[in-house]
């Protein structure tokens, strides 16, 4: 039901609207020099930090030689095409931890999530 909260078009929005609020903010902080402003501002940066930081640490904890690992043994199966979307859906939904936990071959979650990003990997879009 949810799914859309993963989708990047739904990051970058989020994105832009705590920008747009915290421009908003200090355009009128600048016109009245009013401390309100100045409060919805850093209560604006908390909110987004609180909001998208569980966004980026999932991808952000990858280690380098961790992903090239997870390319490779991909390589060895897939197309390079196939691979860097599959790894790209597999950084944002799982941290290093708890893939590595991951029964690869009879979890059911991740059997599924894996149809499920084959599928969007590789449906015709309109983009």
């Amino acid at each position: 039901m949810f799914d859309f909260l993963d989708a990047d078009w739904f990051i970058i929005g989020l994105e832009v609207v705590f920008l747009s609020f915290i421009t908003y903010d200090a355009w009128k902080y600048y016109k009245t020099k009013k401390r309100e402003y100045i409060v919805n501002i850093v209560l604006a940066l908390g909110f987004a930090f609180w909001v998208l930081y569980p966004f980026y640490t999932k991808y952000y904890r990858w280690e380098d030689k961790d992903r090239d690992a997870l390319r490779q043994a991909c390589l060895g199966e897939h197309n390079s095409t196939y691979c860097s979307c599959i790894d790209n859906m597999i950084f944002k939904t799982y941290d290093m931890q708890s893939f590595k936990l991951l029964d690869k071959r009879t979890d059911k979650d991740f059997l599924e999530f894996l149809q499920e990003s084959e599928k969007e990997c590789f449906e015709s879009s309109w983009f």
